[in-house]
């Protein structure tokens, strides 16, 4: 699995760290948030501000309030799409969701501190200065796990909480066995349970969240299965099949990671069977390949690798141009000879030639 390290050294010199690992080194610290990412990704990456992850080439060329409104923009949009486990959020990622900020986020963390984690969404009422308006719009956006209602873990908002127990109630089950149930769920009328509060588009939000109930939209991730025996480079032998993870991409080739200590290079000739005239067109960071061994050089520790299914390692084939004949060459042509009438001009310009 890859994890990207950028903007980790901000964070470990940010006060945040700071407050969160007081006694570690700020090398310690940008190692565990790289580490956190793989766990939660967002929660981790809202700690840093967008600009530091590095968002393209270009990025200090333009209007630079305008790029930060614009990023701030996009964070929350994900944090809200995604949710946020109110038991484990920090105060960083709570002051992304809507209808809370930087205050109300501290105000639930003390609270959570002093009380205890929040077994439903109802218990953030409790908390000092975050009200009825407040609640509406937060509400939404925060899940609880295992909490005492099972609907506190969906995105289903409390207020359509009824609309979610009457098409419990179609089907005779219980809550949490129905949840997750997609053949029973696609198997109702979304229309039978539309009313004058709750139109058909919402009903629908509603039965899509019950198939798939949670807040990780990721999709299961799939790594390479390094060959048994294969852990270092004096282990590799030309020919050999592997199985390997893309690590980075340039014009010129795919760098890939086989299990040994250095990533072995597919160039971009080796990419396909057919032309490649850059390898972005093939493959990209984090995809799984398989590759054959081409060549191996100890000494400089580089691998020469292929994707070729042709079983060439060398330059690829010419192109094949059918039974067509090769193109014929021009026969030379022949200047055309001068007139031999030149006029008056022409006659008087020779005359004097001559007598030079």
């Amino acid at each position: 699995v890859i994890v990207s390290e950028a903007g980790a050294s901000v964070y470990s010199a940010s006060a945040t760290a700071a407050a969160e690992f007081p006694g570690l080194d700020v090398s310690l610290r940008g190692a565990v948030s790289i580490a956190r990412r793989l766990q939660d990704p967002l929660a981790e990456l809202v700690k840093i501000e967008p600009k530091s992850i590095g968002v393209g080439q270009y990025q200090h060329d333009v209007d630079q309030y305008r790029l930060g409104r614009s990023l701030e923009a996009v964070v929350e949009d994900a944090v809200n799409a995604v949710g946020v486990d109110l038991n484990t959020a920090s105060a960083p990622l709570l002051a992304r969701v809507s209808g809370l900020g930087a205050s109300l986020a501290e105000a639930i963390t003390a609270h959570r501190d002093a009380n205890g984690p929040f077994a439903s969404r109802r218990d953030l009422l409790k908390v000092s200065r975050l009200g009825p308006r407040a609640f509406e719009q937060c509400a939404g956006f925060l899940r609880i796990a295992n909490g005492t209602e099972p609907l506190d873990a969906s995105a289903v908002h409390p207020e359509a909480y009824g609309v979610a127990k009457k098409i419990v109630a179609a089907c005779g089950r219980d809550l949490r066995s129905l949840m997750g149930d997609s053949a029973a769920l696609k198997a109702l009328d979304p229309r039978v349970f539309v009313d004058e509060r709750f139109g058909l588009p919402t009903v629908r939000d509603i039965l899509a969240e019950l198939e798939k109930p949670g807040r990780d939209p990721r999709p299961g991730f799939k790594t390479a299965t390094f060959a048994d025996g294969v852990d270092d480079i004096k282990d590799l032998k030309p020919g050999m099949l592997l199985e390997g993870t893309v690590t980075n991409v340039a014009a010129f080739g795919a760098f890939v990671d086989i299990g040994v200590h250095q990533d072995g290079l597919v160039h971009v000739s080796q990419l396909a069977d057919r032309f490649v005239k850059d390898a972005h067109e093939v493959v990209k960071a984090g995809d799984v390949v398989k590759v054959r061994v081409v060549d191996i050089d100890i000494n400089r520790k580089r691998i020469g690798l292929s994707m070729r299914r042709d079983g060439d390692g060398g330059t690829p084939k010419p192109r094949d141009n059918g039974n067509r004949p090769p193109p014929r060459t021009p026969a030379p042509q022949r200047q055309p000879e001068r007139q031999a009438g030149q006029g008056a001009f022409g006659a008087a310009l020779a005359e004097a030639m001559k007598r030079k």
